[in-house]
């Protein structure tokens, strides 16, 4: 079980990790050695996620979600595997904290008297400057 905090653990079955090989540098290792990890979470289907998280956990997610409801993190950073692991299972933690925190309402706000004043003031000038500019009519 990947413990989330102190109501939410994610359990083994929704989880799914496969190895594949990595990109980048490493010499002859990358070639052998399956290293990158995708790991796969089933959000859509977790019963332990409210429906309010998935909702924004798919907002957050982005192009890493499918249209099976699941999350993909590939992660291939390091050239160790069980590292790689690790990491992958951090983002996940992070990712699903980060979709627990309920946004802030926002309260709308309106402009002081003072504030809509001087923007009319600003405006007014700004005009005068730009009628100055014309060309100017002469006797010649």
């Amino acid at each position: 079980m990947l413990r989330i905090n102190d109501q939410i653990g994610i359990e083994d079955w929704e989880l799914s990790e496969q190895f594949v090989r990595s990109s980048g540098p490493g010499g002859q290792n990358v070639n052998k050695v399956s290293t990158a990890v995708e790991l796969r979470f089933e959000a859509e289907r977790s019963p332990h996620l409210p429906t309010a998280v998935k909702i924004r956990l798919r907002k957050l997610a982005g192009r890493r979600w499918t249209k099976e409801g699941a999350l993909i993190l590939q992660v291939e950073e390091t050239r160790s595997q069980a590292r790689n692991r690790e990491i992958a299972r951090e983002r996940l933690v992070d990712l699903i904290l980060r979709a627990l925190e309920r946004p802030k309402r926002r309260i709308p706000t309106k402009p002081t008297f003072g504030a809509k004043k001087r923007r009319l003031k600003a405006k007014k000038e700004r005009g005068e400057v730009k009628a100055l500019r014309g060309r100017i009519e002469g006797d010649s």
